[in-house]
């Protein structure tokens, strides 16, 4: 049988809607580290007490681009700037469609002269691959596909974060000297258990970190090394449970729909994309149904990143989201649930009554790829929440929302409708149940407030990194 691409399968679906809601694909899997390695709610108040190891070295993608072309190639992809992006330096490297909705967002590193990694889920290393291959330059790819996709259980790189208030106190051990000052998004070389390190100076957890990478083979000897420092400071490797919820914390949104599944333009793309790749399988879930793909497609500034748009160099997209510029635009914010109502659906799962609302998996309550829940005010839909999940550290179900700008004032009241109509999708992690409402309070984003401080004082959008 002739290799099949995304557009047969949506050939062959009613509609792409359709297609996402009754994936038989659940959420995605963090293989590779133990479920817990203690128990979630202790890995999580880790992070923001004490210090964590996050090992980040099976769930993600990771794509190589190196030749004389690699910035012509992906400068012509992102609405970032690469204006004064030294080697040494990472950004958040956000690709559009012609039409200004976002594919996906990745970590871009820039190693070397002409030399560049990429890191995070597939649909933008996908789109660089594309135009990598039809286009015209000189470059080379090298893609090193996630561990839940291969079955050599190899990669080319660890990648490991230390976070926490005691971050730094553990690298200074491991190296055995002062760690060196980095700005945020700034990379250096180190030495651990004696093998050179590439370091980035990071912050998902609100104090300063380091996120380390280096050589597959040397992983095993460097996270025994961090972990051996790290003993007086009550550091915890965090599992895949725990892991999936700190996005909730630091503001982060991982699940942008690929806005791929649509459009005249983006037709030869589709066929080129496979039927069994991350497209193909995506998953949508959640209470906001619409017919139209096109509403679950997002802007960069649903995502808090408007302010990486700069209008300094051609890029796709770039007419599209000029007009948008001046247009108002929803925002990102945390919701933080009630915690009666929250209460209520979970005992709905008690008792002989027969009707029972969405389970709420603990820590994340995620069960599809792209979770896309109805926020509404007096009925009425005002926004999104596209994260959920219960912070530890804060004893609250908290959900990442993208809410219309009149509604996004701290303390504003608003309505999650929870669970899918008309009983569930065709999900297998989706059980029959009832809608039901949980109201929330619109909070800021990121949620902790060290988080915010230290996000506040270390600015990327005023160090060059945008």
């Amino acid at each position: 049988m002739p290799n099949r691409s995304l557009q047969d399968l949506l050939n062959e679906a009613s509609s792409p809607v359709e297609m996402l809601r009754n994936s038989q694909t659940g959420p995605n899997p963090y293989p590779g580290v133990p479920p817990e390695y203690s128990n979630w709610r202790d890995e999580q108040e880790a992070w923001q007490q004490t210090c964590v190891l996050f090992n980040q070295s099976y769930h993600m993608a990771d794509l190589a681009v190196r030749g004389r072309d690699a910035e012509r190639l992906l400068s012509h992809l992102a609405v970032n700037t690469f204006d004064n992006f030294a080697v040494d330096k990472a950004k958040q490297f956000v690709p559009c469609t012609p039409d200004g909705y976002v594919i996906g967002d990745v970590i871009l590193f820039h190693l070397g002269e002409h030399e560049y990694n990429l890191v995070g889920r597939a649909p933008a290393l996908n789109w660089i691959s594309y135009h990598a291959e039809t286009g015209d330059y000189d470059v080379e790819l090298a893609f090193d596909q996630r561990t839940a996709l291969r079955s050599d259980g190899l990669r080319r790189s660890y990648r490991f974060q230390v976070q926490g208030p005691n971050a730094m106190a553990v690298i200074e051990q491991a190296l055995g000297m002062t760690p060196p000052e980095l700005r945020f998004f700034n990379m250096t070389t180190v030495q651990i258990a004696g093998r050179s390190v590439r370091a980035l100076r990071h912050g998902m957890a609100g104090q300063p970190g380091w996120e380390l990478f280096g050589p597959w083979a040397d992983g095993e000897a460097v996270r025994e090394a961090i972990l051996t420092a790290g003993e007086a400071f009550g550091i915890r490797p965090v599992g895949g449970r725990a892991y999936g919820s700190n996005a909730l914390e630091s503001g982060w949104i991982p699940s942008p729909l690929p806005a791929v599944y649509s459009g005249d333009s983006l037709r030869p793309y589709r066929e080129w994309l496979p039927a069994d790749g991350y497209e193909g399988k995506a998953s949508l879930g959640g209470s906001f149904v619409s017919a139209e793909i096109e509403d679950y497609y997002l802007t960069p500034w649903d995502l808090g990143y408007g302010h990486l748009v700069k209008f300094d160099h051609e890029f796709i997209g770039r007419e599209a989201l000029a007009q948008a510029a001046s247009r108002p635009h929803r925002h990102k914010v945390t919701l933080a649930l009630a915690d009666e109502d929250v209460g209520r659906v979970l005992a709905s799962q008690f008792g002989s009554q027969r009707e029972r609302a969405k389970f709420i998996e603990f820590p994340s309550a995620v069960y599809s790829m792209h979770p896309y829940d109805a926020v509404t005010v007096d009925g009425e839909s005002v926004g999104i929440s596209t994260w959920i999940g219960y912070s530890s550290g804060e004893r609250r179900l908290l959900s990442l929302a993208i809410l219309d700008e009149a509604q996004i004032e701290p303390g504003t009241e608003v309505t999650l409708v929870w669970g899918e109509p008309d009983g569930g999708s065709s999900k297998p992690t989706v059980e029959r149940h009832v809608q039901t409402e949980m109201r929330a309070v619109v909070s800021p984003v990121p949620y902790v407030e060290s988080v915010r401080k230290s996000y506040g004082s270390t600015d990327w959008r005023k160090l060059g990194v945008a």
